[in-house]
């Protein structure tokens, strides 16, 4: 045995029962009920594995209550509003967003907030960062939270939501598994045989993709429970997340640790485990139940068009020069495009009840400007 419980309980499993899903690694990686990696940490900030866009900037945060605050109004200031975070991190987000919702108290005095979280260390994280706040509750799945008009936030949830993996061949699309190699080692192999129709199902640019091709998707059930949501219930939801804008073949199963990319299959649970988010099918699944669908559009036009250059400005106003400085390189990074930038590989999506036509920052009418 070696001091890697999980990847030992793994390797029993694949000898008892053969090759394992990509789709089952990683949801034992990340949510094994005693070694998974996102029940047992704080994986935030300098001394985790990754940052994320609310630990970047306050203004991040601030921009989604202002947001949040605009829905509202077009929901018709309901005197009732559950705002509901998935996957909520420190509770960094949810605070900067409160802190800029007071300024508007009929909206403050009608939140009655949800936090979706199932890691206990970061569900005290967050408690003592809203400590103060009233009106507030923890679940383990949006199923959990009452009825009623809500407004979601969900930034970097579905990427970590698991992934199957198929791999396209001469004779068909066979799923891609995880085995063990001669070395005991964990390598990447596929089913011996393809699955049934599969390619009926794909984009007509994926079906075209050439022999050895990868293929990602999710299911679309929880996208589809947040969309029927706010169908049924009046609100909307907003899905900010790393990945693609259209379905498309191509391998993004990745895992990052100390904030640099590591081998997916050589820690598991000790490493945050990732893949890229399809909006398109996101999109797709969103309308199939009869939700609306806002873009989607990419980070950095969706923070201008609701006024981040503006913000930013403000507080570099009233800040000392090494404050403003951090300021500065804090907007190119939730804006910019490049290496170090989220600005393009970040996308942002709405999904609203149909009564809602448009949402600020994802209208294509609306001007990529300081609004």
């Amino acid at each position: 045995m070696t001091d890697q419980p999980l990847l030992d309980e793994i390797k029993a499993l694949i000898k008892a029962s053969g090759p394992m899903p990509v789709w089952r690694y990683m949801e034992l990686c990340l949510m094994h009920p005693r070694h998974g990696y996102y029940v047992s940490r704080d994986p935030l900030g300098r001394e985790g594995d990754f940052t994320t866009a609310p630990e970047v900037s306050q203004m991040f945060g601030e921009l989604l209550g202002l947001w949040t605050a605009s829905v509202w109004k077009q929901m018709g200031s309901p005197q009732f509003l559950r705002l509901i975070e998935l996957g909520p991190g420190r509770g960094t987000m949810m605070a900067d967003a409160l802190r800029a919702l007071r300024v508007l108290p009929p909206l403050y005095q009608a939140l009655h907030i949800h936090m979706v979280e199932v890691n206990p260390v970061l569900r005290e994280r967050q408690g003592a960062t809203l400590s103060a706040v009233r009106n507030i509750s923890w679940h383990d799945s949006i199923d959990d939270v009452p009825e009623g008009p809500s407004i979601i936030l969900a930034n970097e949830y579905f990427d970590v939501l698991p992934i199957h993996q198929m791999v396209r061949h001469e004779n068909g699309w066979h799923e891609r598994v995880i085995e063990i190699d001669g070395n005991g080692k964990l390598q990447f192999g596929v089913a011996p045989e393809p699955t049934p129709r599969f390619d009926v199902l794909l984009p007509p640019l994926v079906r075209a993709a050439p022999i050895g091709a990868v293929f990602e998707w999710r299911p679309d059930g929880e996208i589809m429970k947040l969309a029927t949501r706010v169908r049924d219930q009046d609100g909307a939801a907003l899905i900010i997340d790393y990945g693609h804008l259209r379905s498309d073949a191509g391998d993004t199963f990745q895992a990052i640790a100390r904030h640099t990319f590591a081998d997916p299959l050589k820690a598991p649970g000790q490493a945050d485990v990732t893949a890229h988010v399809d909006f398109q099918a996101l999109a797709g699944a969103a309308e199939a139940v009869g939700a609306r669908v806002h873009g989607p559009v990419t980070q950095g036009d969706f923070l201008r068009r609701i006024g981040i250059d503006t913000r930013a400005a403000a507080l570099m106003q009233k800040a000392t020069p090494e404050v403003a400085t951090d300021i500065s390189i804090a907007l190119k990074r939730l804006t910019e495009t490049g290496r170090s930038g989220m600005g393009s590989m970040f996308k942002v999506l709405g999904i609203s009840e149909p009564r809602l036509t448009g949402l600020a920052g994802l209208s294509d009418l609306e001007p990529a400007g300081d609004d």
